[in-house]
């Protein structure tokens, strides 16, 4: 690809692409394809200029090799149909032609052509307003109407057209400012399904990539899998959490027949399904559909912001009759009339909370609701899991440990055999090293059964096979140590985690698991500190010995070792009753219920996606710096809100204060009203801009971990 540097500084460099026309689609491939290169943080693609803003920290020669190397057909990257781009440039055109539009009327049109079109204009907002008056309630509507229905009667047409051309202006910027957010939420909550366990013609199990399956293709989902596809039950019962997709807050019974959800997570149980729909088909636009229809995207602030601005237009009402009983002025009055708080304040509020929710998505954190952003700015409570929270959510194997006359590598083949099924971070360790080993294996076992914080069971030619915890294996399944290893046993190292299987009652062989902590876990608990956080908890189900070394170094208030699954969830209830504010963060399974219970629940990184679809937050970046980031999103996100409403609620009481004093003509502060609500919504659409701190933290908390592991 042809392309020649425009301007260029340290770490940022603006490239011209040499091409007569760049459509759409092709920057979206290019954006997508820049941003994938190795040290490049961000870049952005303009189609409209052929212009690529890239902001790296690697070597400009890589970054220059990549741009010489491009082009659209041998990329490997196919154009985003979702990208919010086409978007963007419908509501940009949108935007031009209605202010272009205005401009034209005024420098060009009769002074009657005007005002008839100013007449016309406003029969829909007089018709809107009579609706809501009949309707037994005086809301905005009402307000809107009287404002410009007066203006005509009183001959002020240019005021009546001001008013209009600014309730027009607002309602295509926060139609584009929520559609961009929802979609932007959407493609974070579309799937990441590469390949998916299949039923084949003869009997056997096996992964195939998921764009090959087609309606008719049998697959097969186990417990906390996601289902891929739309399709129908043939065998097996299962039940099934699927409020991402129809609101149910309660798992729904699936047996043969039943119609299945993609995208929907499967709790308990197992079943074969045909698919009905092939993937790509439809699953976007219903998610669409259920981030609009949601409540949970309304947060107390923005409910307590509509309810007030209905509130207070009886009160702009009588404000307008007692200025005009007392100074029987009806200029007067009229201005009080052209004032409102409850436009502004029904717009910046909403507009504040969905562009915090799309700022966030940039930073591949989702967040599913506006309310869940207000939990996190009043958090005083934050309790972590540890295995792939504090540590890394891919835990590597250390070593394999046979016993019973077992061989290394079949103990390995097995667990890696049985593990595959429920992937969670240990067991993706497992996987990893067999993998890493090039051990294959052929399907032995039987139906396998996941017992949520504990471990797998299953039969291979007639024995009965666990693998787990230490607590699973030996105390509920009674397994045992084979005569004359128990020395052998005992000597295992305690500062790793230990998985054993058992084949036939007795151990065959324990798996050493490394799990090391997050670099970035000391500071990023430091700061959370200084950000507000006043009691700072880590629960683990691992070895007390192994969760008081991570607990110590990660510099947590508490931790509690040992732990099941309810015992998080009951600690987080305990809280709350105590009038805290909870956040809780896991990854697993068995995070799920904690995750449910918390004020906040927050699923971090590639963990189980029944941990991501029960939690309010999602964050895909595998690094704790951006809980730091949300946090300040939502404590930015408070202090603009507080600062819009301080704002709106002054500037328009000085406004009417002008206008019951005559200070103000209504024309004046007809403009002066929308003009300060159009500006204040332009304020709210702008980020909240973490990125200084973002990298600020990074760099510091990457400078402390060094000078820890020195002192080490």
């Amino acid at each position: 690809m042809n392309c020649r540097i425009l301007h260029e500084s340290a770490g940022r460099m603006r490239v011209h692409f040499e091409q007569p026309r760049m459509t759409m689609a092709q920057a979206d491939i290019l954006e997508a394809y820049l941003t994938q290169q190795a040290g490049v943080q961000r870049a952005k693609v303009s189609e409209r200029t052929g212009n690529a803003v890239i902001v790296y920290n690697g070597l400009r020669e890589a970054i220059i090799q990549s741009l010489a190397g491009f082009n659209y057909e041998d990329c490997g990257i196919t154009a985003d149909e979702h990208s919010g781009r086409k978007l963007n440039r419908e509501f940009q055109e949108k935007l031009v032609q209605y202010v272009s539009l205005r401009l034209v009327k005024r420098l060009f049109f009769p002074l009657w052509l005007r005002n008839a079109i100013t007449v016309c204009g406003s029969i829909p907002y007089l018709a809107n307003g009579l609706k809501t008056l009949a309707s037994g309630t005086i809301r905005v509507p009402v307000l809107d109407a009287a404002s410009i229905g007066i203006s005509i009667l009183n001959g002020s047409y240019d005021t009546a057209s001001s008013v209009m051309f600014l309730l027009g202006l607002s309602d295509i910027l926060e139609e584009w400012t929520h559609r961009r957010s929802v979609e932007d939420l959407a493609r974070s909550m579309a799937l990441n399904i590469d390949q998916v366990w299949v039923k084949n013609p003869d009997g056997t199990e096996g992964l195939k990539p998921l764009s090959e399956l087609h309606a008719g293709d049998r697959f097969i989902v186990r417990t906390s899998a996601t289902i891929p596809l739309d399709g129908i039950v043939e065998e097996g019962e299962m039940t099934v959490n699927q409020s991402s997709m129809t609101g149910e807050s309660q798992p729904v019974y699936k047996r043969k027949g039943s119609l299945v959800y993609a995208g929907t997570i499967v709790e308990e149980g197992s079943s074969i399904c045909r698919v009905t729909c092939s993937a790509g088909e439809g699953r976007y636009d219903r998610i669409i559909e259920m981030i609009e229809a949601s409540e949970r995207l309304k947060s107390d602030t923005e409910n307590r912001a509509a309810l007030l601005a209905d509130r207070l237009v009886p009160y702009s009402f009588l404000a307008t009759i007692l200025t005009w009983l007392v100074t029987r002025s009806v200029p007067r009055a009229t201005a009080v009339l052209m004032v409102d708080y409850s436009c502004a304040l029904k717009l910046a509020m909403p507009v504040s909370v969905l562009s915090a929710m799309r700022e966030c998505a940039r930073y591949k954190i989702l967040v599913k609701g506006g309310k869940y952003l207000e939990q996190i700015a009043k958090a005083d409570t934050i309790v972590f899991d540890k295995t792939g929270t504090l540590t890394y959510s891919k835990p590597e194997t250390e070593a394999v440990i046979p016993f019973g006359g077992w061989d290394e590598t079949e103990v390995l083949r097995l667990a890696a055999c049985l593990e595959e099924h429920y992937p969670h971070s240990i067991a993706n360790a497992v996987v990893s090293e067999a993998k890493r080993r090039g051990i294959t294996h052929e399907e032995k076992h039987s139906e396998v059964e996941y017992i949520v914080a504990h471990g797998i069971a299953s039969s291979i030619e007639g024995k009965k096979t666990v693998i787990g915890s230490s607590h699973f294996v030996f105390e509920d399944e009674g397994c045992t140590i084979p005569e004359g290893e128990q020395e052998r046993f005992d000597a295992l190292p305690a500062e790793f985690s230990h998985l054993y299987l058992a084949v036939g009652g007795t151990l065959a062989g324990v798996i050493l698991i490394r799990d090391p902590m997050r670099p970035e876990a000391p500071y990023v608990i430091n700061s959370l500190r200084d950000l507000g956080f006043r009691n700072i908890v880590m629960m683990t189900g691992d070895s007390f010995r192994t969760a008081e070394t991570i607990a110590r170094r990660a510099g947590v208030d508490r931790f509690f070792a040992e732990v099941l699954p309810e015992d998080k969830a009951s600690y987080v209830a305990a809280e709350k009753q105590n009038g805290h504010t909870v956040i809780m963060l896991g990854d697993g399974i068995n995070d799920s219920p904690a995750l449910a219970e918390a004020d906040c629940g927050i699923a971090v990184s590639d963990g189980a996606m029944i941990a991501r679809e029960i939690a309010d937050v999602a964050i895909s970046d595998e690094k704790l710096y951006s809980l730091l980031t949300l946090k300040q999103i939502a404590d930015l996100l408070e202090r603009r809100i507080d600062r819009n409403y301080r704002f709106i609620m002054s500037f328009n009481s000085a406004l009417i204060l002008g206008g019951i004093f005559g200070i103000l003509p209504a024309s004046l502060t007809a403009l002066l009203h929308n003009a300060s609500t159009f500006l204040i919504t332009l304020d709210s659409l702008s980020n909240l801009n973490p990125d200084e701190f973002s990298e600020l933290v990074q760099q510091t908390a990457i400078r402390e971990f060094d000078q820890e592991l020195t002192l080490l």
